[in-house]
């Protein structure tokens, strides 16, 4: 039977892998003509992480466990060397030493999606795999930041003519917001705020939302695929912020899923 650390581990890495790899992708994009250098090691990064991708499909749910805790570490190191780089970078914007077209809230969220996933790959190698109640409100808390930012940048990058699309995501952005700053106070309150039944109404109601943000990303990259609206948002970045949403939708089933469990004991 496959070991459950080695099958997350997998599904780790391929998510996050293709996702840092176009952080890269997008950060090169941003950069100016002078900054030459910033755009080599930004394509360095997208060669790292497809190099990665490549070793990733030589694993199954069925390798040897140490085996898949060795490439952990391998892309443990690669995520903090490009949060190191996102941090860099953001550091010379916010001194005015470079002007990008990258705004320093996109950079530090790319940045805190890579500590995210070195993180992830930190603790499965510690074995640490079942979701906690207290992992259910920082994840949360995580993921909301991460959906509120998507909702921004959508708002900005979209062209000011697009007024009623423009519209929509000022109140998602509005809406997120008020969902962080709740699980944010739910955090303050534990350990007595980890019961099943504030746990269980918590996620139900970030669920809805994060359907309907989903919903309208899909839309957005349909129709930005399409030539339909206009925008900067390039169709790469809006299938990657509905991918992310995905994402989070998955997390809040398996801690769902988890929470139904533990109430059957």
């Amino acid at each position: 039977m496959a070991n459950p650390i080695v099958a997350r581990s997998l599904d780790e890495i391929e998510f996050w892998s293709r996702i840092m790899k176009e952080h890269a992708l997008f950060l090169s994009l941003g950069f100016t003509y002078e900054q030459k250098q910033l755009i080599i090691e930004s394509k360095q990064f997208i060669s790292l992480f497809e190099r990665i991708e490549e070793k990733l499909t030589k694993f199954t749910v069925n390798s040897e466990l140490r085996q898949v805790q060795a490439f952990n570490t391998e892309v443990y190191q690669a995520a903090a060397s490009i949060w190191s780089f996102k941090r860099k970078v953001l550091d010379l914007t916010l001194r005015c030493e470079i002007r990008t077209n990258n705004f320093p809230l996109l950079v530090d969220h790319i940045s805190r999606e890579a500590a995210y996933f070195a993180n992830r790959l930190k603790e499965l190698n510690e074995g640490k795999l079942a979701p906690t109640p207290d992992a259910v409100i920082e994840e949360n808390v995580f993921f909301l930041k991460i959906m509120a930012d998507h909702a921004k940048f959508i708002g900005h990058l979209l062209d000011p003519s697009e007024r009623k699309l423009v519209d929509q995501a000022k109140e998602f952005s509005h809406d997120f917001d008020q969902l962080l700053f709740q699980a944010i106070d739910l955090d303050s309150m534990r350990p007595q705020s980890e019961t099943k039944p504030i746990l269980s109404q918590f996620l139900d109601q970030n669920k809805v939302s994060v359907v309907s943000l989903r919903d309208f990303k899909k839309t957005a990259r349909e129709l930005i695929e399409a030539c339909r609206i206009k925008s900067n948002i390039h169709p790469l970045l809006a299938d990657h912020t509905f991918r992310e949403a995905e994402r989070f939708l998955e997390i809040i089933d398996l801690f769902e899923a988890d929470l139904n469990k533990r109430a059957q004991f």
